[in-house]
């Protein structure tokens, strides 16, 4: 796997189609299914962000991934062959005092592993969607 200093990371401009459902799902196991669908389209109209790996783990409360799961590795080979990742979707839950990672976890613990420290794009929206 490339050193810190020679990984460069590639982002689509926008978040692949296919994330959005996904986000969906899984904000429909924390709220209901009325909500996740506003929330998702609320991540639709949000325009771009960035934050750094490190601060979205710390903001979210998750664990990191283990280095064994085949998603990870997916997206570690993505990265380490220069190919392009989609950014991540976010939902700020005040309530909570939380980040959650409606998608994106595995690719958010794979740049991780190479760079802590590396920016990530995503597009974030607060519990009430905007």
């Amino acid at each position: 796997m490339p050193k810190k200093k020679e990984l460069r990371l590639r982002w689509h401009e926008d978040v692949e189609d296919h994330n959005y459902p996904a986000a969906e799902s899984y904000l429909s196991l924390i709220f209901t299914a009325k909500t996740a669908a506003a929330l998702v389209a609320g991540l639709r109209a949000a325009p771009a962000a960035q934050f750094m790996a490190k601060d979205i783990f710390r903001a979210s409360g998750l664990a990191l991934a283990g280095i064994s799961k085949s998603r990870l590795e997916t997206d570690r080979r993505k990265i380490a062959a220069g190919k392009m990742l989609s950014p991540i979707l976010l939902v700020r839950d005040e309530m909570n005092g939380k980040v959650i990672v409606a998608d994106g976890y595995h690719r958010l613990c794979a740049v991780h592993s190479f760079d802590d420290e590396a920016w990530i794009p995503c597009k974030i929206i607060d519990r009430a969607g905007r």
